[in-house]
């Protein structure tokens, strides 16, 4: 590095070794900050001095911070914050960070290629599974490719869907954890901010700040991501679509995980989470609506998140902003207090209903078409439904992100009305319910299979009186009820 002219050099109390390292945090702003501090006369002009009013000593500052007191070794942390944050982007979540963990823990326990037998295997698992289904539901199949994924090609598959879930509360966060931190710039520091003063350091601070949180975030859904491509067997396991397109796919590896600890033939675990993926694949495809029920239900839930800011500012005091990991762990640890409003509470309640009804559907539909083909049927669907209810990953970032569980707690109670939907009315009138967000059972009929289905086969019966009210209404005109239609002069009668 050249040495800088005379008159550009800091004051006398700033050490010479410490001068590097104040061009590196200060950037392009270096010189015209240290010139102003060399014509004030050093860091005690600014008012960065001690209780005795003698200037700091830079080195006992970064020692009290619990930073390194060496200039190179505090130039090595501040490098790797500069890297990190070079790479975090301006949205709310570090995307390249969260990718790359995402791979690195998917394949932490080994990842090997798909081969070519798994492939046939899975193929040919599909297949069954979609003839099976065509004697359970009305659903057509959903088409598209049936596929045998590795585990870091179920990161690369469903990250998208991640960053959709993620993003919203990860924003409301970031802005929140920035104005925290952003007020405990230390007095003084406010000259560092250059021609912008106390806003301009401020505005540094919070920037820094949001591309940190940014950083936190995309470590807690890369890791929650990528531990979670080491459990599932395909792509609806959460009970939310986390691929777009039409198709099906299994993971061969974690099905014969999972195949290895249980007294049933692998193969007809295979089917058996063959049938569930395309039954689900059938429900999240010709529903039109269900997918973005779903997922609009968690971004509406965490759009209204509101932060405790006296809790997070508390807790901020004790973070060193200097390092990711404390925090993730202090997100992690339930710093921010998430109050909940009528309209989460209502969007909580309609994700909790429409989990519970679509895993119920499956579990019931699946159950149907497996059980006259495979006879561990009913030990299988027990091990499903604990395993959902135990939840897992995907349900631990969700609390930690967005403040809620993806554990379909009701979804017994919702298998038990699809049963009897389909007892009373058949197959059609069961899946028929699906026809609009307004037809489904709520959690009241939950509660009451039985009155439900006493409303007529399908809930369509009610949209049918609710029509023929408003064309009563309408025939009924502005002077009361009449016995039937008015024939105006010159109209036609009713009765031709």
């Amino acid at each position: 590095m050249s040495t800088p002219p005379a008159d550009d050099r800091p004051g006398p109390d700033v050490p010479p070794q410490w001068e590097q390292l104040l061009r590196q945090v200060l950037g392009p702003d270096a010189d015209a900050v240290l010139r102003e501090m060399s014509e004030r006369g050093g860091l005690g002009a600014l008012g960065l001095t001690g209780p005795d009013g003698t200037p700091l000593d830079l080195g006992a500052m970064a020692a009290a911070a619990g930073l390194p007191s060496d200039p190179a070794a505090l130039g090595q942390v501040l490098g790797q914050i500069q890297r990190m944050l070079a790479a975090s982007g301006d949205g709310p979540v570090n995307w390249d960070l969260a990718h790359d963990l995402a791979r690195q823990a998917s394949v932490a326990e080994g990842d090997p290629s798909v081969s070519a037998a798994e492939r046939r295997e899975v193929a040919t698992a599909f297949g069954v599974a979609e003839l099976w289904l065509d004697t359970a539901t009305s659903l057509p199949p959903a088409g598209g490719p049936a596929e045998a994924w590795s585990r870091s090609e179920w990161v690369e598959h469903t990250l998208g869907t991640w960053r959709t879930l993620a993003e919203p509360v990860a924003s409301s966060v970031a802005d929140a954890l920035a104005a925290a931190l952003a007020t405990q710039v230390p007095e003084g520091l406010e000259a560092l901010g250059g021609a912008g003063g106390a806003e301009g350091a401020l505005a540094g601070a919070g920037s820094m700040m949001r591309q940190l949180g940014g950083a936190v975030f995309g470590m807690q859904v890369g890791q929650a991501a990528g531990t979670l491509a080491r459990e599932v067997f395909g792509t609806t396991d959460i009970g939310l679509p986390l691929t777009s397109g039409r198709g099906t796919a299994l993971l061969p590896r974690n099905v014969a995980t999972f195949a290895e600890g249980l007294d049933v033939p692998a193969d007809e675990v295979r089917l058996f989470l063959a049938v569930r993926e395309a039954a689900h694949a059938r429900l999240f495809t010709h529903v039109g609506w269900l997918r973005a029920h779903l997922l609009g239900a968690v971004q509406a839930y965490a759009r209204g998140i509101t932060i405790d800011t006296d809790t997070l500012e508390e807790a901020v005091r004790s973070i060193d902003p200097t390092d990711p990991t404390a925090l993730q762990e202090a997100l992690s640890g339930g710093v921010f207090s998430l109050g909940t409003t009528p309209e989460q509470q209502a969007a909580l309640a309609r994700l909790e209903t429409a989990l519970a009804l679509v895993e119920g559907w499956v579990d019931e539909v699946s159950a149907a078409a497996t059980a006259p083909h495979l006879p561990h049927t009913a030990a299988l669907r027990e091990m499903m439904r604990r395993r959902r209810a135990a939840g897992g990953p995907a349900e631990d970032v969700f609390a930690t992100l967005v403040g809620l569980e993806l554990r379909p707690r009701r979804s017994r109670d919702a298998a038990a009305l699809w049963a009897r939907l389909a007892a009373d009315g058949g197959p059609d009138a069961r899946d028929a319910a699906w026809g609009h967000p307004d037809l489904l059972p709520t959690a009241d009929d939950l509660d009451d299979a039985t009155a439900y289905v006493a409303r007529g086969a399908s809930p369509e019966s009610d949209v049918d009186r609710a029509i023929d009210e408003i064309f009563r209404v309408d025939e009924a005109g502005t002077d009361g009820p009449t016995d039937g239609p008015t024939d105006e002069p010159g109209a036609p009668s009713a009765d031709r």
